[in-house]
């Protein structure tokens, strides 16, 4: 009987799940293009390796590039090298972009959602010079319960990231295929895989709440085991008779 290694162990834990998001939510088609956005987090560098081992089997055939997106106005130092040595391992392609925003276009918002916004919008210019038709985003599955509780908690709403998102008006279609993976087995991943951590100097990162809302899902979980589970069927289980009826 083969014994696998601890590596081995946890790649197939998370490679497991993120086939299973992959096939249950339809992420990946025949003829995709797919652009991997790579900070050089754990997160990203797994969603890479992850699309571009998947791009190799037969079916369904598609292929993967990889873009790092330099904000200019971020003191965020990336090994450059590192990322493309990384990208081209795996036969994917190595872009890099820069970018920027200006805080004082949009008083309304927060420095940190004008960055994300910013980024975001070079990954779909990126996108399309490069003929993808989707972007794939490194979210796992606590990224998308914290945001569940933060929009609850925050917006008074009850939605957070789907696992894909189509686009019409931009023809782009987003996909998190790494949604059903808990962030502890990426932790895990990169720990034996000694990914080399990339200097992060985030003036703004103190003006999100996605930390408290760590803090928060570790709490349940103390509470109850399965409540990460919990809070992801609760998504596809809305009880509409047990709740007030609008305007009441």
């Amino acid at each position: 009987m083969a014994q696998f290694t601890e590596e081995e162990k946890i790649y197939k834990r998370i490679e497991t799940r993120f086939n299973k998001g992959s096939v249950k939510y339809r992420l990946i088609e025949d003829g995709d293009k797919i652009l991997v956005g790579l900070s050089g987090g754990k997160d990203s560098l797994a969603l890479l390796e992850l699309l571009a081992r998947r791009s190799k089997i037969l079916k369904p055939r598609f292929s993967v590039v990889a873009v790092y997106v330099a904000m200019k106005n971020i003191p965020y130092q990336a090994d450059l090298d590192y990322l493309k040595s990384y990208a081209e391992s795996f036969g994917v392609p190595f872009v890099y972009y820069e970018t920027s925003f200006d805080e004082s276009t949009d008083t309304r918002k927060s420095r940190c959602f004008l960055c994300s916004w910013n980024r975001r919008k070079a990954l779909f210019t990126v996108a399309k010079e490069q003929g993808c038709n989707k972007i794939a985003l490194g979210h796992h599955m606590d990224d998308i319960l914290e945001t569940l509780l933060m929009n609850q908690v925050f917006q008074g709403a009850f939605s957070s990231m789907p696992p894909k998102l189509v686009m019409r008006k931009f023809d782009m279609t987003i996909i998190r295929p790494m949604c059903l993976i808990p962030e502890v087995d990426l932790i895990a991943l990169a720990k034996v895989r000694e990914f080399k951590e990339q200097k992060k100097n985030c003036p703004y990162e103190t003006q999100s709440h996605r930390s408290e809302m760590k803090k928060v899902l570790r709490l349940f979980e103390e509470m109850n085991p399965e409540a990460r589970y919990s809070l992801w069927s609760s998504m596809n289980n809305i009880q509409k008779d047990l709740l007030p009826e609008e305007g009441v």
